[in-house]
């Protein structure tokens, strides 16, 4: 009788520490999960103020260029280079040659 007792006292323990490793081992997993949401959200988040910083940047350089381009002596020279367009006592200069030609023998 007492070895049965014991069997059983021994069983019961067995299965508490059973228990115990089975929640702590969920409670782990569950830790684990929580963890690498964090890590990609803090990537996503990364990615997310990289592109703001860009689209901020491009935007000072936008408004800049409007106010250049709104005031008539910031958009004439603009005109002049896209259209090729000359003003009095000017010429357009064009150099042929390049990098990419061979040099003459």
């Amino acid at each position: 009788m007492k070895r049965f007792q014991r069997s059983m006292g021994l069983a019961g323990r067995l299965f508490a520490i059973l228990v115990a490793a089975a929640f702590l081992s969920v409670v782990g997993l569950q830790y684990a999960r929580v963890i690498g949401q964090n890590v990609a959200l803090a990537r996503s988040l990364h990615d997310v103020e990289t592109d703001i910083t860009s689209l901020q940047a491009k935007r000072v350089v936008q408004e800049r260029d409007i106010r250049r381009l709104s005031d008539p002596r910031g958009a004439i020279p603009e005109i002049h280079d896209r259209l090729h367009l000359v003003d009095r006592h000017e010429a357009i200069i064009y150099i042929k040659g390049s990098a990419e030609e061979p040099p003459p023998k």
